[in-house]
């Protein structure tokens, strides 16, 4: 029984345990489902939370949108506003403007347009947003609206409807019925919008058709003034021709020191009417821009020697010496136009001469190469004459300008020279300046860049070779001792300057020795000649050169203290070649050369020359200016009688005057040139008293070969019949004159 009961009782505390742990084990799952349903629970609420925070957070942004959307509401509403405001100004100023004005939208129907626009169409058609350009420009053709040119509207309406096409699409100018003219510009917009402008330029076609009438009477009045200018000066230049060729050949008779006044005189002021004319006639070419330029080779050098002669005479009667100092490491040939050339130094070095009453007139030519084959040249004309004031010196290049002062007023001239120089210089692409002061002289001088004709083998090439070492130059003129010193330093020779004689010979007493000695001929005491003579009787045995500005000296190169005259201003090649001819002499005499075979006899014929001219004082003139040459001369009356002449004489050469009656010298030429055999050409020379530009080109193109301008120079037509022989007829001119 006690068994019983313990079993009950372990089976008991059996069953509480497993009664226990069941219920720790439900304690448990309940502590779990309480944490589960209590984190549920706080989940749930941090949720509601959120939710209630989003809630008034969405509350809020609705607030603010509903805010937001009011005032973009009202932004749209005022920019609506102002965009139509200023849609309406925009097209009330393309309304105003006095142009058309349209857009096209990208299928070419109108959008917008003006009233200028819509005015071209008023009372033919209703134009207004969604036409096409098409029909527009139709109606325009059908109706009118436009000047066609003649053209048929199809055609024309074709063409604007092809223009359009186009990418870029050129102006175009039209003119309405009522006589207005239009520039028409359109253009494409970035959207493909056709913009289209129709600016009224009825006020420019006017000014452009009041210019171009302007322009043709100008015109008109140049050509008129030309003629005038061209006939005046034929009608003056025919009777001076008589009136200077009379005068030059009366100077070569014998005549009283008066009467011999009195020729000079008629020829002297018949050149200066000349000068005036000439100085007229070139401005005027000038200012109708009708002067041209003939660039050939020219010697610069000789050229400025040549005028420096030309006016050498002009200062014989004043203590003027006339200078040259050209750059010895300078070119002297280049291409250039000579004539102008020489025209322009002429106007310089003749007003330096004429303004100046003592001391000298220097040309100065220096320069440097720029590039291959063309130099820049700078030339300047210095004087110790007058001088300008400074306030004058902008006036001095101006037309029929002349610095009126109380010290020139006994100066003659046109005021023409220094304007028509300043153009020249311009015309070659120079530049032309003047530096001055009162009472110390001026100095004119330009700019130019011409390009080099040098030879191949240098002129003044050293053969043979100069052997003098050392030189005496006496000259008083400091400038002048200078130039020669720069000469003779070139050609390796030792250079002593002397002022005077006295200084000459005290050099010379201190023991200096000299291969040569070069003095001037007017010394302040004792001259040039006096002062060889005064060396040879001191038993000097040294040649002596003397250097002169007088053309009639040559006889001193015959004394015997005198080895050689130079005539001033002294040639480059000149001294050079009369150094060599002195380094000759002392050298031995070179073996006889065999005899040249003897001349074959000349022949019998006398040159034919025909000479037409209408003139019978001319004739005169003509015949007497030729009466020492061995021709045979026939004068023809007009061009027609030349012909016939020409025909029956068959001359060696032909003079043809230009204006005569009946035929004049283009004609008679043309006539002769035709009528001529193949391989036959005679030389025809055409006489004119005609200057202007342009002169010359019809005359060549007539089919004659040179030209002479009256009045005529013996010297000239004596050349130009001498160049003109050939080897079948005797010499015509004069032995002493053969070239």
């Amino acid at each position: 029984m006690h068994a019983t009961i313990a079993n009950k009782l372990a089976q008991e505390r059996r069953s509480r345990l497993a009664a226990e742990k069941l219920l720790e084990q439900k304690s448990r799952e309940l502590f779990a489902a309480n944490q589960k349903l209590a984190l549920h629970a706080r989940m749930l609420s941090d949720q509601i939370v959120e939710q209630r925070e989003g809630l008034a957070r969405a509350l809020s942004e609705r607030a603010s949108l509903i805010g937001e959307n009011d005032r973009v509401r009202t932004d749209l509403e005022r920019a609506n506003s102002l965009v139509m405001i200023a849609q309406r100004r925009l097209w009330d100023a393309v309304d105003a403007i006095s142009d058309g004005f349209a857009v096209y939208d990208s299928e070419l129907r109108l959008v917008a347009a003006n009233h200028v626009y819509l005015s071209f169409f008023v009372g033919e058609i209703p134009i207004g947003p969604g036409i096409s350009y098409d029909e527009v420009t139709r109606v325009a053709a059908d109706r009118g609206l436009f000047d066609l040119q003649g053209r048929d509207p199809l055609d024309w309406h074709f063409e604007m409807s092809e223009r359009i096409r186009r990418r870029e699409i050129p102006p175009l100018e039209i003119q309405t019925r009522d006589g207005r003219w239009f520039r028409i510009n359109n253009r494409w917009g970035a959207q493909g919008d056709l913009v289209t402008y129709a600016q009224d330029i009825s006020d420019a076609v006017r000014r452009e058709e009041d210019l171009r009438e302007a322009r043709d009477r100008a015109e008109a009045a140049s050509r008129v003034k030309s003629a005038f200018l061209a006939n005046m000066s034929h009608e003056i230049r025919t009777p001076m021709n008589g009136v200077v060729g009379m005068a030059d050949l009366l100077a070569e008779t014998d005549l009283t020191e008066e009467q011999r006044l009195y020729a000079d005189t008629i020829r002297s002021s018949g050149e200066a009417l000349l000068t005036i004319i000439n100085d007229v006639l070139d401005y005027s070419k000038i200012e109708a821009e009708r002067m041209r330029l003939y660039p050939e080779p020219f010697d610069l050098e000789r050229c400025l020697h040549e005028i420096m002669v030309l006016l050498q005479p002009g200062t014989k009667d004043r203590a003027v010496k006339l200078l040259v100092d050209y750059d010895l490491f300078l070119p002297t040939r280049f291409v250039g136009d000579p004539g102008r050339m020489r025209q322009i130094l002429t106007n310089l070095l003749g007003n330096a001469v004429k303004f100046t009453q003592a001391g000298h007139v220097l040309a100065r030519v220096v320069g440097f190469e720029r590039d291959a084959g063309r130099y820049e040249l700078h030339i300047t004309v210095e004087d110790t004459g007058i001088g300008i004031a400074p306030e004058l010196l902008e006036h001095v290049f101006g037309e029929f300008n002349q610095v009126e002062a109380e010290s020139n007023r006994k100066f003659e001239g046109t005021g023409l020279g220094l304007a028509i120089t300043h153009r020249l210089v311009q015309l070659m692409g120079g530049e032309v300046w003047v530096d001055s002061a009162p009472g110390e002289g001026s100095c004119f001088g330009f700019k130019l860049t011409l390009p080099c004709a040098e030879p191949a083998t240098p002129i003044d090439a050293p053969c043979p070779p100069i052997t003098l070492r050392t030189a005496l130059v006496v000259d008083d003129l400091f400038v002048n001792r200078v130039i020669l010193e720069r000469q003779l330093r070139t050609y390796g020779l030792d250079v002593t300057l002397c002022r005077t004689t006295e200084e000459a010979l005290r050099v010379l007493g201190d023991g200096a020795k000299c291969d040569v000695i070069l003095t001037d001929h007017r010394l302040p005491s004792l001259d040039g000649i006096a002062f060889a003579q005064s060396l040879s009787a001191s038993g000097y045995d040294v040649p002596i050169l003397l250097i002169s500005s007088d053309p009639e000296l040559a006889g001193a190169a015959q004394l015997p203290e005198i080895a050689g005259c130079l005539q001033k201003p002294v040639l480059r090649s000149e001294l050079f070649r009369t150094l060599q001819d002195l380094s000759r002499r002392s050298l031995p005499d070179p073996a006889a050369l065999p005899e040249p075979p003897p001349a074959s006899d000349p022949p019998a014929r006398q040159m034919r020359v025909l000479a037409a001219e209408d003139n019978r004082t001319n004739q005169l003139v003509f015949s007497k200016m030729v009466k020492d040459l061995d021709i045979e001369l026939r004068f023809a009356n007009n061009g027609r009688e030349a012909v016939e002449i020409w025909r029956d004489f068959a001359p060696d050469l032909i003079f043809m005057d230009i204006s005569m009656p009946e035929m004049d010298g283009r004609e008679a030429t043309r006539a002769i040139r035709a009528a001529e055999g193949p391989g036959a050409h005679v030389p025809i020379c055409a006489l004119t008293a005609h200057a202007m530009d342009g002169d010359s080109e019809s005359i060549f193109a007539a089919g004659i070969d040179h030209y002479l301008t009256k009045p005529l120079k013996k010297p000239l037509i004596a050349e130009r019949i001498g160049a003109s022989a050939h080897g079948h007829i005797r010499p015509p001119l004069p032995a002493a004159d053969q070239r």
